[in-house]
């Protein structure tokens, strides 16, 4: 690793000494934070997988019941019962605080479920495919917020990687090879001042 280019000076000794306690100071930090991120985001991670998984058992009921509701009702009927379903959904965007960081996801407000058509001239698998699709968005709405919250919580990790590499492989090496350099060139200094002050004294004699 090259040194930075500074007079081997006393004063930037100090310098260097500050800024190697600084950046290893900072590189602690900084490796502290990436762990806790993570092991936030396995957790996130691992949410994700449930939820899949409850999705997955939702779809195995759900479109069974529609295609059966198809051969009860036929498609004419599923049309109009389809037309007279409205539901008004609220997206909006909230803060989520992981591993002391604030992130922003969206939040899908989900109204109560209800019929919109009477019980007369409709079939059960009408209701039971509302209710399993109803379900089925439920679980949408979770995974569209825990997915935002994954990615940017990727993104972060990757951010600090970053800097943990940059300050490990490049700031802290090159400020402690300059500092070792500066040592060795005040050193060579104060060697040739002894030098000179005993070949002063002989003189002297």
């Amino acid at each position: 690793m090259a040194k930075l280019n500074i007079a081997p000076t006393k004063s930037n000794l100090l310098k260097m000494n500050e800024q190697l306690a600084v950046s290893q100071s900072g590189y602690d930090l900084l490796e502290q934070k990436r762990e806790i991120l993570v092991m936030e985001l396995m957790h996130m991670v691992e949410r994700v997988k449930l939820l899949e998984r409850d999705i997955d058992k939702v779809v195995t009921k759900a479109y069974p019941a529609l295609k059966k509701m198809l051969i009860a009702a036929g498609m004419d009927r599923m049309e109009q019962l389809s037309h007279s379903v409205q539901y008004d959904f609220t997206i909006k965007e909230k803060p989520v605080t992981i591993g002391g960081m604030k992130f922003h996801s969206i939040d899908v407000e989900l109204p109560p479920q209800r019929l919109f058509y009477s019980f007369l001239g409709t079939l059960a698998e009408s209701d039971k495919v509302m209710a399993e699709f109803f379900k089925l968005l439920t679980l949408l709405a979770q995974m569209a917020s825990i997915r935002t919250i994954v990615w940017r919580l990727a993104g972060e990790v990757k951010k600090t990687q970053r800097r943990v590499n940059a300050l490990n492989k490049m700031v802290i090496p090159q400020a402690w090879d300059t500092k070792k350099y500066i040592e060795s060139v005040l050193e060579e200094r104060e060697r040739e001042s002894v030098f000179v002050l005993k070949s002063l004294k002989r003189r002297k004699a």
